[in-house]
């Protein structure tokens, strides 16, 4: 009978803590005035998202472009074909699987990447399409270094 109690105790105080442990102490904005009276205003909020923002497709540029860089040419979202004809072929590509591929149950996309590379320019990366298929694909990183060998 002691060892149920004992139980039934543990329990109990373990419950405490942790309903103690996870109460918010809601401070009082006079208790915040005096530490700051001395601090500056804080930054405003950026601005929401509007509409264009949103449909404009997102990407990443690494390192700085070269004036009169090929890359200054494309856009992120465009298709390969489209970044092909206005910059050119490349000097060397490949593809590569991403950590999406692995996951049991993800049935959607940015599964492979595919890279093309351009000696003494950089890399452009594409996500979509599928391995094999990349016809669906579109810019999302540009990849600016002026010493790239164009081979992988």
């Amino acid at each position: 009978m002691t060892s149920a109690r004992l139980t039934l105790a543990a329990c109990a105080f373990t419950s405490m803590l942790l309903i103690t442990g996870c109460k918010t102490n809601p401070a009082s904005p006079d208790s915040q005035a005096p530490a700051q009276s001395g601090a500056a205003a804080p930054a405003p909020a950026p601005a929401p998202a509007t509409k264009e923002d949103k449909k404009k497709p997102q990407g990443e540029v690494v390192g700085t472009p070269a004036p009169g860089s090929k890359f200054n040419k494309v856009q992120f979202g465009m298709g390969m074909k489209q970044v092909t004809d206005l910059v050119g072929q490349p000097t060397d590509q490949g593809a590569y699987v991403t950590g999406k591929a692995f996951i049991p149950f993800h049935f959607g996309g940015d599964t492979y990447r595919h890279e093309l590379l351009y000696k003494g320019v950089g890399r452009l990366v594409f996500a979509g399409g599928s391995f094999g298929n990349y016809g669906n694909s579109k810019l999302i990183r540009i990849i600016h270094n002026a010493d790239e060998s164009g081979y992988r």
